[in-house]
């Protein structure tokens, strides 16, 4: 038998830790480390020399810790039991966790208790190879992915499922929004969780929550994600119609403006002006409304009415003379102050309109005066 035998890692990449099955090597063996991998040395389950990548030829020079322990005197054969552990530590990807169990909490924004689960994925490295071997390892010949995690899971779900709670619960964020925040409460957690996998020489190098298990159909739950629906709802629908309500006003707006331009070219095509207008449809409620002979009592005659000007003045000019005519009754037959009043008030009226000037009132008035 050779005494000099080849020592290499022979696992796949998703195996954490592998054991070399060659084991009470001789001096002059050879350890061959591939990249991303370590070798440790165990004499009698105590760790020894780490090694990084390369080759290596087993000899005392190389091996200060197990000089003592390879006996060159007996023909390089050691008389101690000698094993290698080789320590994967490429990233491990896409390593599945969830809670065992529903997590609860009181939910922050709406005050209610609340139990929902979570799970995700999760990628891991190896940082410190003692420490993983001397703590997780033991005596067992290889530590996969699975293996780890059922190693592992008691004591993830001792830490994971408090963390869980103490970050919902201080969250600016309610239970109905965190499917938005997923990327800040993964981000919480593996914060929290770090240092808990450095314990044992392992690294959290990515930490994903992918699913939050709400308890839908429960009743405190639906009620307060109905309001909170509604809330927002509401807003959304006063925004809504404010938005409606403007558009509404600066139609109309622009209605008017241009109803008011085609206003004022029709008054520009048939001679007027808008007080001109005005004044004409005072006269005319006027002489609807009363006997327009009176005109003639207060002093208002066809001069008073040709200053509504134009077309317009002329019609009124008509009017006037055709009530004139029709209305020989004197200015005292209506008698009394109550007449004069009246025949007052209608004075200012047409003042008001344009109809009357300051000095045709004014005149008109005494007029009224001195037939009382």
């Amino acid at each position: 038998m050779a005494l000099a035998k080849i020592i290499k890692y022979e696992g796949d990449n998703s195996t954490f830790v592998w054991k070399s099955p060659i084991e009470d090597f001789n001096t002059l063996s050879q350890l061959i480390v591939h990249q991303s991998q370590e070798a440790v040395f165990f004499k009698n389950g105590q760790a020894l020399d780490l090694f990084e990548a390369g080759r290596y030829t087993l000899e005392t020079q190389n091996i200060p810790l197990l000089r003592r322990f390879l006996n060159l005197p007996t023909g390089g054969k050691t008389p101690f039991h000698c094993e290698v552990y080789f320590v994967n530590k490429t990233q491990q990807m896409a390593i599945k966790w969830g809670t065992d169990s529903q997590v609860q909490y009181m939910e922050p924004t709406y005050k209610f208790p609340l139990q929902i689960g979570a799970s995700g994925e999760m990628t891991l490295s190896v940082n410190d190879s003692r420490r993983l071997l001397t703590k997780l390892v033991g005596t067992e010949s290889s530590l996969t992915q699975s293996g780890l995690i059922a190693q592992f899971r008691s004591y993830l779900m001792s830490k994971i499922k408090p963390y869980i709670a103490a970050t919902m619960q201080s969250a600016p964020y309610s239970i109905f929004e965190v499917d938005a925040h997923m990327d800040e409460f993964s981000s919480a957690l593996k914060r929290a969780l770090t240092p808990d996998f450095n314990e044992y020489g392992i690294s959290l190098d990515k930490f994903f929550v992918t699913t939050i298990a709400k308890p839908d159909g429960e009743a405190a739950y639906e009620k307060f994600k109905e309001i909170h629906i509604r809330q927002y709802a509401d807003i959304a629908e006063a925004k809504l119609k404010q938005q409606t309500d403007v558009i509404h006003a600066e139609t109309e707006a622009k209605k008017t403006v241009i109803e008011s331009q085609a206003m004022a070219t029709k008054r520009a095509q048939e001679g007027y002006t808008y007080q001109q207008e005005r004044g004409f449809d005072v006269a005319e409620k006027v002489a609807e409304n009363e006997a327009v002979g009176e005109f003639t009592n207060m002093g208002v005659g066809l001069g008073t009415m040709a200053g509504v000007g134009g077309a317009v003045g002329g019609m009124v000019g008509g009017m006037m003379n055709d009530a004139i005519g029709q209305t020989s009754a004197p200015a005292q037959s209506t008698g009394g102050l109550d007449a004069f009043k009246m025949k007052l008030e209608k004075m200012k009226l047409m003042k008001e309109s344009g109809i009357l000037s300051e000095e045709e009132f004014n005149a008109a008035k005494q007029e009224l005066l001195k037939n009382l």
